[in-house]
């Protein structure tokens, strides 16, 4: 034993310059790999909007020779922006989308965080079936269920109001919340909250004061989330909201542009790049917790 601890180990060995040329190569080659590849992704992920921005910054001559020359440019204008913010209620369709995305996904926060809590940090009779048909509820599509939705809205006497669109917004985005943060709930370890309860906290206090910073990430991942599916949601928009000061911007564009099979591609295409940004100015301001929000959820511990 004294022998064998007594032994110095052996320096390994220098790589040849055979080996070398080829582990420099093996990496230079995964790098141009990783490059191509990322390169093609962000084409393909990009083209849509480069697309859309090009078509709304066309000339009327151009448009209609898109089949023969789809990438005929004869010269650029911004006459189809002047016409969709001065001939259409596209700020008003913008400012219905926001009031309802922001009210929608506020009111689903109050009530899915404390579902989700439920959900992934208490323990009682049934809970795991309640989990499933939260669940399963989200997985309902929204085509089966705009027509008894409809029912209830106008027995509320609710038809062609905001207020509409905000209650049934709130029947997929709190099954969406309370069950995607109840896995972060879950990751969290007990004796934090444990430590605060025998301090003398309720249970109340504790999920605010110990848990809720804890899944920060999470709350705001869900939020941007949310606030994506109520600004693209077209269904329930197009059968609840009829009026077209009403309307949110996805139904009141296609409704204003398209008349019969005529399409104003070109305000259609500005006004789909427009209705973007606030998405993305979310984004842009939430973008570190959402990162963070992706994956703390799947940490134990």
């Amino acid at each position: 034993m004294t022998a064998l601890s007594g032994r110095t180990a052996r320096p390994l060995p220098a790589p040849s310059p055979r080996t070398a040329r080829l582990v420099r190569r093996l990496r230079i080659t995964r790098g141009l790999l990783i490059t191509v590849t990322m390169t093609l992704f962000s084409l393909f992920t990009l083209f849509p909007f480069a697309w859309m921005a090009l078509t709304s910054l066309r000339t009327g001559s151009d448009l209609y020779r898109v089949a023969d020359q789809p990438f005929a440019v004869s010269g650029l204008t911004l006459e189809h922006f002047r016409a969709l913010l001065t001939e259409t209620k596209f700020l008003t369709w913008s400012l219905n989308s926001l009031i309802v995305a922001l009210c929608a996904s506020a009111i689903a926060l109050l009530i899915g965080v404390p579902a989700a809590y439920s959900l992934g940090r208490l323990r009682y009779r049934g809970g795991a079936i309640v989990g499933v048909i939260v669940f399963s509820t989200y997985l309902l599509p929204p085509a089966l269920l705009f027509i008894p939705m409809n029912v209830v809205i106008n027995r509320l006497h609710l038809a062609n109001t905001l207020g509409a669109l905000i209650l049934v917004y709130l029947t997929f985005l709190v099954p969406f919340i309370a069950w995607m943060l109840s896995s972060y709930f879950q990751s969290l370890p007990v004796e934090l909250a444990e430590a605060a309860r025998i301090d003398g906290a309720s249970r109340l206090r504790a999920m605010v004061v110990i848990d809720l910073p804890l899944v920060l990430p999470g709350v705001v991942s869900v939020f941007f989330f949310a606030f994506t599916l109520c600004w693209q949601e077209y269904l329930y928009a197009l059968t609840f909201v009829r009026s077209a000061d009403k309307q949110p911007v996805a139904v009141g564009l296609v409704n204003a542009l398209q008349v019969g099979d005529v399409f104003a591609w070109g305000q259609l295409m500005g006004g789909a790049l427009l209705g973007a940004l606030p998405v993305v100015i979310v984004f842009s301001f939430l973008m570190d917790y959402y990162l963070s929000g992706l994956t703390a959820g799947a940490v134990k511990g």
